[in-house]
């Protein structure tokens, strides 16, 4: 299986034709808002659809494990590495217009949310401020249905679309999507490519204050200094993760170079030098004893990749 990797996979490394780049064994660390991780056995930039398609392809053929990530911001890698494929979506992938006439945005999946954000604010639009000061791309905030329970991202979707190496590119309007607090009906095979988004006018003085006191909310309860994933876990119906943390004693507990912030106890952060095995030590730590506590399951938010 071995050799049938380097010829598949790593014949993209020489293709001219192939629309995008390559990198063999490159740290995730780099590509991870923890700054942490071991290597990929591919990380690939796909530029275009074909690009896509055809990594793809190529993994399948070879039996290689792969997956689609964005900016790394809800992501923990193992130290080991991942085995298998991460793409990237560059080119195509992170263009941003506005259709005037209905008022809304065509998005690609690679654009960072920030920037539709910002947009937004430029042209005076309203209905996506409670998302200024989101990191990551506008696809995974798809993925995880970025917001609270009062506002959130698949709200304001008109239609996205999909591919995956067993349908292809699928269209689908945003009511068909299952949106839930935090989460989407969106397969874990499914790569999100593009989206509309749905946006009206406002004055831009009420736009302008509603995401300053957004933005202003979150630097005085979240760690901005230092390197996290954001939240580790989804609130529990009717309570808060942080809550339950620090009531168990786990605020400011500390494993290596992870912490359980002193400022909100739903980040762990990089405190300097953390590893993947430190943080998900205090993760598995944090659901034992909130479970024997008040026998509540946390259920983790940050996606993992590489673990066993």
């Amino acid at each position: 299986m071995a050799a049938q990797h380097a010829s598949a996979l790593g014949a993209l490394l020489v293709d001219s034709r192939f629309d995008g780049e390559v990198y063999p064994g490159e740290p995730m660390a780099r590509h991870t808002t923890y700054r942490i991780g071991g290597p990929a056995r591919y990380l690939v930039r796909a530029d275009s659809v074909g690009a896509l398609r055809r990594v793809a392809e190529c993994a399948e053929e070879c039996g290689a494990p792969w997956v689609v990530v964005g900016r790394g911001s809800n992501l923990l890698v193992a130290d080991e590495g991942y085995p298998g494929v991460v793409i990237t979506l560059g080119r195509d992938f992170r263009t941003l217009r506005f259709d005037e006439e209905n008022a809304r945005f065509l998005a690609g999946a690679g654009v960072p949310l920030s920037s539709v954000v910002q947009e937004a604010f430029k042209r005076s639009l309203a209905g996506l401020e409670f998302a200024v000061g989101t990191p990551g791309t506008l696809g995974g905030a798809l993925r995880m249905n970025a917001g609270s329970r009062d506002e959130w991202l698949g709200s304001r979707v008109v239609s996205v679309t999909t591919f995956s190496a067993r349908e292809g590119m699928v269209r689908r309007a945003g009511s068909e999507v299952a949106w839930g607090y935090r989460t989407s009906s969106f397969s874990p095979d499914e790569v999100l490519v593009e989206c509309e988004l749905a946006v009206e006018p406002a004055d831009p003085f009420f736009i302008r204050g509603k995401m300053e006191a957004s933005l202003s909310r979150r630097k005085k309860t979240q760690p901005l200094d230092k390197p996290s994933c954001g939240s580790v876990f989804k609130n529990p119906e009717g309570d808060s993760a942080g809550r339950l943390i620090e009531a168990v004693g786990m605020k400011g507990a500390q494993v290596g170079g992870a912490q359980v912030s002193e400022k909100h106890a739903n980040f762990i952060v990089n405190a300097g030098g953390a590893k993947a095995s430190d943080v998900m030590e205090l993760i598995r730590t944090i659901q034992r004893k909130v479970k024997e506590a008040y026998g509540i399951e946390l259920s983790p938010e940050v996606r993992f990749l590489g673990f066993a």
